[in-house]
């Protein structure tokens, strides 16, 4: 059962859904009592009832302050609900032939609580699920990021996050891509500029760039924000990047530009492809040029 990412009220909707060989009630323990459900929720989880209105704390290990909540559902075995910041968690329990189907929603409606992020939340989910399952099996499981960058790179296809789109403008073209990644600006900053110091006027980063059309010169770089440089054949490229909430950074890229869509998109889209991949130590060469084909040929289908 693949995860699911739909719009409900304008904000997205993760659900994820998960066989797990024990009855109803016995999984109904784990996700309400406070001790068992700390066990593999990202964080210490404290209430003193399940009855809905009852507030609920959440610790992060390194957090300056805990976060809020309240109970909002609970019809035992069945459904428990909650309120965690403005998200709004749910969990139903519904009988399966081999014990319990447990059907996970996370409802985002936070700050950069948004379609980008849907990736980085639901591959964490997968994993607060493998240990949901590991301890009502008897055994444990760490958490191992290398696990979460695979299935983060699955979801982010499987939920189209790394596409671009294309706007007509008078001179032609904006490219725009956006992306969630957990690092924070610093870090994506130095990848993308290769640990140079880009200044107006010089050439941009190589990291910045790629093969498919000619940068021209800087025209803006703050650290560890904004880099714009020209393109050849009129337009520039611009990356932005901030701090999002709760962790990493948010890059916006945009590119304007009167040449052929197709193929800046998925160069665009291949180049970002492997920034991710970079930033977890996965250092993806050479250029994987069948991949930014068989791209160009989906966006020249979609855009035509």
């Amino acid at each position: 059962m693949k995860p699911e990412l739909t719009t409900i009220n304008g904000h997205p909707v993760l659900r994820l859904q998960r066989v797990l060989n024990h009855p109803p009630r016995a999984v109904w323990k784990a996700v309400t009592d406070p001790a068992e459900l700390s066990a593999w929720f990202p964080a210490r989880v404290e209430f003193t009832a399940t009855t809905p209105g009852t507030p609920m704390r959440f610790d992060f290990d390194g957090a300056e302050a805990p976060e809020t909540g309240e109970v909002l559902e609970a019809d035992e075995p069945k459904v428990f609900a909650f309120r965690w910041n403005h998200d709004v968690i749910r969990c139903e329990l519904l009988p399966h032939e081999h014990g319990c189907l447990l059907v996970f929603t996370h409802t985002l409606a936070g700050p950069d609580s948004d379609h980008p992020s849907a990736a980085r939340h639901g591959a964490g989910w997968l994993i607060c699920l493998d240990a949901l399952q590991a301890g009502l099996d008897g055994t444990t499981g760490d958490f191992d990021m290398q696990l979460w960058f695979t299935r983060a790179e699955e979801l982010i296809d499987l939920f189209g996050l790394a596409h671009g789109q294309a706007q007509t403008t008078e001179a032609g073209w904006t490219i725009r891509f956006e992306r969630d990644l957990v690092q924070p600006p610093e870090q994506v900053w130095d990848l993308l500029t290769g640990g140079e110091t880009p200044e107006p006027g010089g050439e941009p980063p190589l990291p910045a760039t790629h093969g498919y059309g000619q940068a021209t010169t800087v025209t803006e770089a703050q650290a560890p924000s904004t880099l714009t440089y020209g393109w050849a054949t009129g337009g520039q490229v611009r990356f932005d990047l901030r701090e999002q909430y709760p962790i990493g950074t948010r890059l916006v890229l945009t590119h304007t530009t009167p040449e052929d869509r197709a193929i800046l998109l998925a160069a665009w889209q291949t180049h970002l492809e492997l920034l991710f991949a970079a930033l977890h130590g996965d250092i993806r060469c050479p250029w994987p040029a069948e991949r930014t084909e068989a791209l160009r040929a989906h966006y020249a289908a979609t855009l035509a």
